[in-house]
């Protein structure tokens, strides 16, 4: 297996690129995570997040698809998402 330096990507930039966030469907959860989402990619729209809530109405599936300028924004946009307490499973 190779690694791939901050400086190769698979991705070319800039591009559209979907995010799926999973957590307790709670009140302030999509909220939550829209913020987080809007702090590292400004132009994105809350209003475009898809909700998908699970068969039993516990948990809730968000996708946010944001146009990423570089890796490391995905990064930074990964690591605070998985580090709010809200968020279950980030994909």
């Amino acid at each position: 297996m190779t690694d791939i330096s901050s400086e190769e990507s698979l991705l070319q930039f800039p591009c559209d690129f979907p995010i799926k966030v999973m957590g307790k469907n709670v009140e302030g959860f999509a909220q939550a995570v829209a913020d987080i989402v809007v702090a590292h990619a400004p132009d994105f729209d809350p209003a475009t997040m898809e909700m998908r809530p699970s068969k039993e109405n516990h948990y809730l599936s968000l996708t946010v698809t944001i146009r990423a300028t570089d890796k490391a924004q995905l990064d930074a946009l990964y690591r605070a998402l998985t580090a709010h307490p809200m968020v279950r499973v980030v994909l």
